[in-house]
């Protein structure tokens, strides 16, 4: 498990032992070979204590990582071109399951794919075919992210459906930037998250495939128009939405 470095510690002697400072160390190499002057590590980079830093950082952060000249992506459990070579026998690279991963895989304009001895392995146009089987975004959008047709939200969701976060309730907070909104982060809400995040969303759009989610197949465990979590959108990746002069 990775030993992060969070804000705040830099002085400190003890973290050079730590997984996570060896990272950061091996980063500033490769951005010094790519000749960036600045670097920003989302673990060491934002203040986690400070609520309102942390509200900030979060609402942001699909920005920040749009307006990045190239973002990197450290696998640390994979060695060698793995990427080139995937199939469905083989383990997916943990990266690809976490849910704050999706907007880094999706936002910037260049992605560069490194394994775990920092040897880069590729980017995320040249694993387009690869990264749409992987994560079910089309390889239109991995091509160009969001500078084409806009994904519908249901098909932005069906993205994340899979995929995990360590508190409940950055299953929806991680998905601010890729839809669109921004709203207030309220850590113990646990699953209200996810229903603040439609009700904002209903309320800045009429993207009516936020109701697609599957009504069909509902288990009778709840009867509102919202759903649970990411996961009930699974089936969606096809769901466009309507401009309001087509609905009838």
């Amino acid at each position: 498990m990775d030993q992060f470095v969070t804000a705040g510690e830099e002085e400190r002697n003890e973290i050079r032992r730590r997984t996570g400072y060896q990272k950061i160390v091996d980063t500033c190499t490769q951005a010094q070979r790519d000749d960036l002057e600045w670097l920003w590590v989302d673990t060491c980079c934002i203040d986690k204590k400070s609520s309102s830093e942390l509200s900030e950082a979060i609402n942001s952060m699909y920005e920040w990582y749009h307006l990045a000249k190239q973002c990197y992506v450290y696998l640390h459990d994979t060695v060698g071109d793995t990427l080139t070579h995937w199939d469905e026998s083989m383990a997916i690279p943990k990266w690809f399951s976490r849910g704050w991963t999706l907007q880094e895989l999706v936002a910037p304009r260049v992605v560069q794919f490194f394994d775990q001895n920092w040897e880069c392995i590729g980017d995320r146009e040249q694993h387009a075919s690869i990264l749409n089987r992987i994560t079910r975004v089309p390889m239109g959008t991995l091509k160009i992210g969001f500078g084409g047709p806009r994904p519908s939200v249901a098909q932005i969701m069906s993205w994340a459906a899979d995929r995990t976060t360590t508190r409940e309730e950055d299953r929806a907070y991680s998905l601010l930037g890729l839809l669109g909104v921004q709203m207030p982060m309220l850590y113990g809400e646990g699953k209200n998250a996810f229903r603040r995040l439609q009700l904002e969303i209903i309320r800045k759009s009429n993207d009516q495939s936020i109701f697609a989610w599957g009504w069909s197949k509902k288990t009778g465990l709840s009867d509102s128009f919202l759903a649970d979590d990411p996961s009930w959108f699974r089936d969606c990746s096809s769901v466009i939405s309507l401009a309001p002069d087509e609905f009838i």
